[in-house]
């Protein structure tokens, strides 16, 4: 099956033509079978295709009631003295997606879910856990997974069943994911599978976040302290989110420009997640990578290496495109949000 890296000039590229691909994916899903299973990523990378791809739900180019979605990750630990007030915190991934792409979609998407880490109780777990038994953790770095055992009771196995189970067993209800969008963190990192967990810990994972996260995310003004900061979260692993038919990355800048090459050119190797990827495509899996130059330029440097490992670049530099500041939305009072 097909590995294509797309090369782009800048992020508004990036966006318009990963949207173009997401979108004909969606296109012809939606064509063969009636319905659609979109999986979706947080962060800065996907913002400017989601803007796209409102607008073309919007115009009715596409569907919207005939998709379903589903994202990768969510904190565990924000602060709310409940699950409501745990998903309504800015810092909440079920926040940003309303913000980015649920809220500008209308009529809106069939059913959307977000891991369901904002229902379990940061204190009530880290009690169980000091417990001690029940769990053992996996992972080489700081970054660790709380794998819990199957029979689990208490409060660790309410998580494993409701939160992790059910999860993926709700994807593999809704026939699996068509395309999954997903980006890659500094370290070759997917969601919250970090550096050093292995790729069969689990296929949703319970991630105790390490202490340069936690103090970054004070630093960054996200949290006002580290006691505030979420210290675990709920993510696909890398294993799990790789099942889905199709796979759309999207990165741009210096500080994705090492850890995409790595995961290419480099080792299979839990140290970089994304590397995951090329088991991925050795099994049959359609892999694309939307890149900006400046995240593409290792790779740009090293094309006998791509071309023996079987990887088709595109370039799209010098072509036209959508910039980002011409995707505009208009409230309607009939319909809501139209592009």
């Amino acid at each position: 099956m097909p590995f294509t890296i797309h090369v782009t000039e800048n992020f508004d590229q990036l966006s318009h033509v990963a949207a173009q691909l997401t979108e004909a994916s969606i296109a012809q899903g939606l064509a063969d079978s009636g319905r659609y299973v979109l999986g979706l990523a947080t962060g800065s990378s996907p913002t400017g295709l989601y803007k796209h791809l409102a607008k073309a739900f919007n115009a009715g180019t596409l569907d919207a009631t005939r998709v379903r979605t589903f994202n990768l990750d969510e904190y565990i630990g924000l602060p709310g003295e409940n699950a409501q007030q745990r998903a309504l915190h800015p810092e909440s991934y079920s926040f940003f997606m309303v913000s980015e792409l649920f809220g500008l979609v209308s009529p809106r998407f069939a059913e959307t879910n977000v891991p369901w880490g904002t229902l379990v109780d940061q204190d009530a777990l880290q009690a169980a856990l000091d417990a001690g038994a029940g769990f053992h953790l996996a992972g080489t770095d700081k970054g660790r997974a709380v794998v819990i055992d199957p029979d689990a009771d208490g409060y660790l196995g309410w998580v494993r069943a409701a939160i992790l189970d059910a999860y993926a067993a709700k994807i593999a209800a809704a026939g699996g994911i068509d395309l999954h969008i997903i980006g890659v963190g500094g370290r070759g990192h997917v969601a919250f599978h970090e550096s050093g967990i292995p790729f069969d810990a689990s296929p949703m994972l319970l991630v105790s976040l390490d202490d340069n996260t936690i103090t970054n995310a004070v630093a960054d003004g996200h949290f006002a302290t580290a006691e505030d900061a979420p210290h675990f979260a709920v993510s696909m692993g890398a294993e799990l989110l790789f099942r889905a038919r199709r796979v759309l990355l999207v990165a741009s800048g210096a500080r994705k420009t090492g850890p995409v090459a790595e995961a290419v050119l480099g080792e299979v190797t839990p140290d970089v997640p994304l590397s995951y990827g090329q088991r991925y495509v050795a099994e049959g899996g359609d892999l694309t990578f939307v890149l900006d130059a400046t995240a593409a330029a290792d790779l740009l440097a090293a094309p006998d290496a791509l071309a023996a490992r079987g990887v088709r670049l595109v370039d799209h530099r010098g072509e036209p495109y959508l910039p980002l500041a011409a995707v505009t939305f208009v409230r309607s009072a009939e319909t809501g949000l139209l592009g």
